[in-house]
């Protein structure tokens, strides 16, 4: 099973009311949350380790897991509020405003992370979850106690706005990366996390080194690139689709390369290792293909199996 371990909160998106005034519609959400949505959805094994509230919103989040085959049974539950994130859509790209102080996902501790993880074969960390404390502290807590014998996605989806320590930010996702055996950037989060004039094909080098064996670079309407230990890569471009809006793209896209992989038989640290440019490319483009469906209808409603 692909554990997905890190935020499920509401996304409160605006929308006309009967009366035509501005007001905001709950839908479930959350960076990792979409991606263990999207793989259920797909098919693949998978479950989420996050908290989540007693409250109507909690209640809400655990109905969609449930909904799309996501197992649940990690989740950890609590009675402080969900994390609510107000969305504006400008030009339909999305901006975020949180309410997140004392929440169920963010006051997580590093002792509330399992001790045992017997039917978990990978791990998937990202989002708002690595830059919050305390959880961001529990979730690397997972990775020290959990990673060394399992394949690792990491996708820090940077968001500066998060990030109240920045070298306490840094040293964290730096030991993170180390352990990761896929890391995910932007283009721009690339830039965040190596500064200095280098162009993007000197930076991704910098990152193979720091320990991951595929890093994969995603630069909006270019597409994404693929890159691997020994300096092969490869790169497939967007799907060329009426965009609706781009709410979850960036997590449906890790859904799709992670379910790949794992069809392959190819997430696994050994094989990742080894990947060929083939494989990664075949999981570059179901990542591609999938994200399109999701940027073509309203908010994040990844794809089922079937509609591929």
């Amino acid at each position: 099973m692909i554990l997905c371990c890190g935020e499920a909160l509401i996304d409160m998106i605006a929308e006309p009311t009967v009366s035509g005034a501005q007001g905001f519609v709950p839908h479930s959400g959350g960076a990792i949350f979409n991606t263990a949505i999207a793989l259920g959805r797909l098919g693949a094994p998978v479950g989420l380790l996050t908290g989540l509230s007693s409250d109507m919103f909690g209640q809400q989040l655990a109905n969609a897991l449930q909904d799309s085959h996501v197992d649940a049974s990690h989740v950890i539950h609590s009675d402080r509020p969900t994390t609510l994130a107000f969305v504006q859509l400008q030009d339909r790209h999305a901006t975020y405003s949180f309410v997140d102080e004392n929440s169920a996902g963010r006051m997580l501790m590093p002792e509330d992370m399992p001790t045992q993880l017997p039917s978990v074969s990978a791990l998937y960390f990202g989002g708002i979850s690595l830059a919050c404390e305390p959880c961001a502290d529990a979730y690397a807590a997972l990775l020290d106690r959990h990673g060394s014998d399992r394949a690792v996605m990491l996708d820090p989806n940077i968001r500066p706005g998060f990030i109240s320590d920045q070298t306490r930010y840094r040293t964290r996702l730096n030991r993170m990366i180390a352990q990761s055996d896929i890391v995910k950037v932007s283009d721009e989060d690339l830039d965040w996390i190596i500064p200095g004039p280098e162009t993007l094909s000197e930076k991704v080098p910098l990152l193979l080194q720091a320990g991951p064996a595929v890093v994969i670079v995603t630069r909006g309407r270019e597409g994404a690139s693929g890159y691997l230990a020994d300096g092969s890569e490869t790169a497939v471009p967007v799907q060329s689709v009426e965009v609706v809006d781009t709410v979850g793209a960036g997590d449906t896209f890790n859904a799709g390369v992670l379910a790949e992989l794992d069809r392959l038989g190819r997430l696994t640290k050994a094989d990742l290792k080894t990947l060929s440019t083939v494989d990664l490319r075949a999981a570059l483009l179901k990542g591609a293909k999938v994200a399109a469906i999701t940027v073509s209808r309203a908010g994040a409603n990844p794809p089922w199996a079937h509609e591929l």
